[in-house]
Protein backbone atom coordinates (compact mmCIF):
# COMPACT_ATOMS: atom_id res chain seq x y z
CA UNK A 1 0.00 0.00 0.00
CA UNK A 2 2.89 2.16 -0.72
CA UNK A 3 1.10 4.38 -3.51
CA UNK A 4 2.28 7.58 -1.84
CA UNK A 5 5.93 7.65 -1.03
CA UNK A 6 7.67 10.66 0.02
CA UNK A 7 9.32 11.49 -3.21
CA UNK A 8 6.45 10.76 -5.48
CA UNK A 9 4.63 13.20 -3.08
CA UNK A 10 7.39 15.83 -3.04
CA UNK A 11 7.64 15.48 -6.69
CA UNK A 12 3.74 15.96 -7.09
CA UNK A 13 3.71 19.39 -4.46
CA UNK A 14 6.74 20.49 -7.04
CA UNK A 15 4.55 19.78 -10.04
CA UNK A 16 1.31 21.87 -8.61
CA UNK A 17 3.65 24.63 -7.07
CA UNK A 18 5.06 24.97 -10.64
CA UNK A 19 1.68 25.02 -12.14
CA UNK A 20 0.54 27.17 -9.66
CA UNK A 21 3.53 29.59 -9.73
CA UNK A 22 2.97 29.90 -13.64
CA UNK A 23 -1.03 30.24 -13.70
CA UNK A 24 0.24 33.04 -10.81
CA UNK A 25 2.63 34.87 -13.04
CA UNK A 26 0.12 34.39 -15.84
CA UNK A 27 -3.03 36.13 -13.55
CA UNK A 28 -0.20 38.78 -12.54
CA UNK A 29 0.79 39.55 -16.37
CA UNK A 30 -3.06 39.80 -17.35
CA UNK A 31 -3.61 41.94 -14.36
CA UNK A 32 -1.05 44.19 -15.17
CA UNK A 33 -2.14 44.12 -18.75
CA UNK A 34 -5.65 45.52 -17.88
CA UNK A 35 -4.25 47.98 -15.19
CA UNK A 36 -1.90 49.51 -17.99
CA UNK A 37 -4.81 49.78 -20.28
CA UNK A 38 -7.06 51.15 -17.55
CA UNK A 39 -4.57 53.64 -17.06
CA UNK A 40 -4.36 54.63 -20.56
CA UNK A 41 -8.33 55.02 -21.31
CA UNK A 42 -8.50 56.67 -18.46
CA UNK A 43 -6.00 59.51 -19.71
CA UNK A 44 -7.95 59.30 -22.91
CA UNK A 45 -11.33 60.18 -21.44
CA UNK A 46 -9.70 63.38 -19.48
CA UNK A 47 -8.70 64.14 -22.79
CA UNK A 48 -11.66 63.83 -24.24
CA UNK A 49 -13.75 65.34 -21.18
CA UNK A 50 -11.08 68.54 -21.62
CA UNK A 51 -12.13 69.02 -25.14
CA UNK A 52 -15.66 68.59 -25.04
CA UNK A 53 -15.76 71.37 -22.12
CA UNK A 54 -13.48 73.43 -24.61
CA UNK A 55 -16.42 72.97 -27.64
CA UNK A 56 -19.00 73.96 -24.79
CA UNK A 57 -17.60 76.85 -24.00
CA UNK A 58 -16.58 78.12 -27.60
CA UNK A 59 -20.41 77.15 -28.16
CA UNK A 60 -21.07 79.13 -26.15
CA UNK A 61 -19.22 81.94 -26.76
CA UNK A 62 -20.48 81.38 -30.43
CA UNK A 63 -23.91 81.77 -29.17
CA UNK A 64 -23.85 84.95 -26.83
CA UNK A 65 -21.67 86.80 -29.37
CA UNK A 66 -24.71 85.68 -32.14
CA UNK A 67 -27.38 87.68 -29.49
CA UNK A 68 -24.71 90.06 -28.87
CA UNK A 69 -24.71 90.91 -32.85
CA UNK A 70 -27.90 90.51 -33.45
CA UNK A 71 -28.70 93.57 -30.67
CA UNK A 72 -26.69 95.96 -32.33
CA UNK A 73 -27.53 94.69 -35.90
CA UNK A 74 -31.14 95.27 -34.18
CA UNK A 75 -30.30 98.97 -32.87
CA UNK A 76 -28.12 99.76 -35.74
CA UNK A 77 -31.48 99.32 -37.80
CA UNK A 78 -33.64 100.90 -36.33
CA UNK A 79 -30.76 104.32 -35.90
CA UNK A 80 -30.90 103.99 -39.91
CA UNK A 81 -34.79 104.01 -39.69
CA UNK A 82 -34.77 106.70 -37.27
CA UNK A 83 -32.37 108.86 -39.40
CA UNK A 84 -34.60 108.01 -42.42
CA UNK A 85 -37.81 109.52 -40.55
CA UNK A 86 -35.93 112.53 -39.50
CA UNK A 87 -34.06 113.34 -42.70
CA UNK A 88 -37.93 112.54 -44.62
CA UNK A 89 -39.23 114.71 -42.16
CA UNK A 90 -36.69 117.46 -42.71
CA UNK A 91 -37.17 117.27 -46.69
CA UNK A 92 -40.44 117.75 -45.89
CA UNK A 93 -40.76 121.09 -44.06
CA UNK A 94 -37.70 122.23 -46.64
CA UNK A 95 -40.03 121.46 -49.29
CA UNK A 96 -42.75 123.00 -47.24
CA UNK A 97 -40.72 126.38 -47.01
CA UNK A 98 -39.87 126.54 -50.94
CA UNK A 99 -43.35 126.13 -51.95
CA UNK A 100 -44.08 128.65 -49.27
CA UNK A 101 -41.86 131.02 -51.21
CA UNK A 102 -41.86 129.46 -54.57
CA UNK A 103 -45.63 128.13 -54.75
CA UNK A 104 -45.88 128.61 -58.96
CA UNK A 105 -42.36 127.14 -59.56
CA UNK A 106 -42.89 123.19 -61.53
CA UNK A 107 -39.78 121.76 -59.74
CA UNK A 108 -40.72 122.92 -56.45
CA UNK A 109 -43.96 120.69 -56.88
CA UNK A 110 -41.59 117.54 -58.30
CA UNK A 111 -39.79 118.02 -54.90
CA UNK A 112 -43.03 118.29 -52.87
CA UNK A 113 -43.48 115.11 -54.43
CA UNK A 114 -40.33 113.01 -54.09
CA UNK A 115 -40.33 114.31 -50.36
CA UNK A 116 -44.13 112.32 -50.02
CA UNK A 117 -42.91 109.42 -51.57
CA UNK A 118 -39.92 109.27 -48.79
CA UNK A 119 -42.21 109.26 -45.87
CA UNK A 120 -45.97 109.56 -46.30
CA UNK A 121 -46.94 112.93 -43.69
CA UNK A 122 -49.07 110.33 -41.98
CA UNK A 123 -46.50 108.37 -40.59
CA UNK A 124 -44.49 109.08 -37.99
CA UNK A 125 -41.75 110.65 -38.39
CA UNK A 126 -39.31 109.72 -35.98
CA UNK A 127 -38.68 112.57 -34.91
CA UNK A 128 -36.60 112.77 -31.31
CA UNK A 129 -35.81 116.43 -29.90
CA UNK A 130 -33.70 114.67 -27.57
CA UNK A 131 -31.75 112.60 -29.62
CA UNK A 132 -31.06 116.37 -31.70
CA UNK A 133 -30.17 118.32 -28.58
CA UNK A 134 -28.18 115.37 -27.11
CA UNK A 135 -27.32 112.38 -29.59
CA UNK A 136 -26.13 109.84 -28.48
CA UNK A 137 -23.81 108.81 -30.91
CA UNK A 138 -22.83 111.24 -34.38
CA UNK A 139 -24.92 111.30 -37.07
CA UNK A 140 -23.15 111.03 -40.56
CA UNK A 141 -26.09 113.33 -42.95
CA UNK A 142 -23.58 113.13 -46.05
CA UNK A 143 -23.63 109.32 -45.81
CA UNK A 144 -27.47 109.53 -44.98
CA UNK A 145 -27.98 111.54 -48.18
CA UNK A 146 -25.39 109.65 -50.78
CA UNK A 147 -27.33 106.36 -49.49
CA UNK A 148 -30.51 108.14 -50.92
CA UNK A 149 -28.99 109.48 -53.81
CA UNK A 150 -29.31 113.42 -52.66
CA UNK A 151 -26.00 113.74 -52.75
CA UNK A 152 -23.20 112.42 -54.99
CA UNK A 153 -20.23 110.69 -54.15
CA UNK A 154 -17.30 111.87 -53.11
CA UNK A 155 -14.47 111.79 -55.61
Amino acid sequence: MALYTGVRVKKLVARLKEEYDGALAAQRRAADGLKEENRQLKARVMQLERERREVADALILAAKERERAARESAAEDENEKREMRLLASRCREACAQILEKYPAAEDAAALSAYAERLCPSGEESGFDMEEVIAPKQPLDLGKLCRSLGLMEEDA
